[in-house]
């Protein structure tokens, strides 16, 4: 369980917790279309390290 810390509002807190992860979400999702030109680049950059 996590530490109360004095001064803290718990609501507050969780509000602030769920809209971060939210935004991490949100970042995420926008990312997914750059997933397959990634995956290009990287094995272009390994095509000449991997052994026959």
């Amino acid at each position: 369980m996590a530490a109360r810390v004095g001064g803290r509002n718990l609501a507050i807190s969780w509000i602030v917790g769920l809209l971060c992860a939210g935004v991490v979400g949100a970042l995420l999702w926008l990312s997914l279309p750059a997933g397959p030109g990634l995956l290009f680049v990287v094995g272009h950059l390994l095509d000449g390290t991997v052994p026959p």
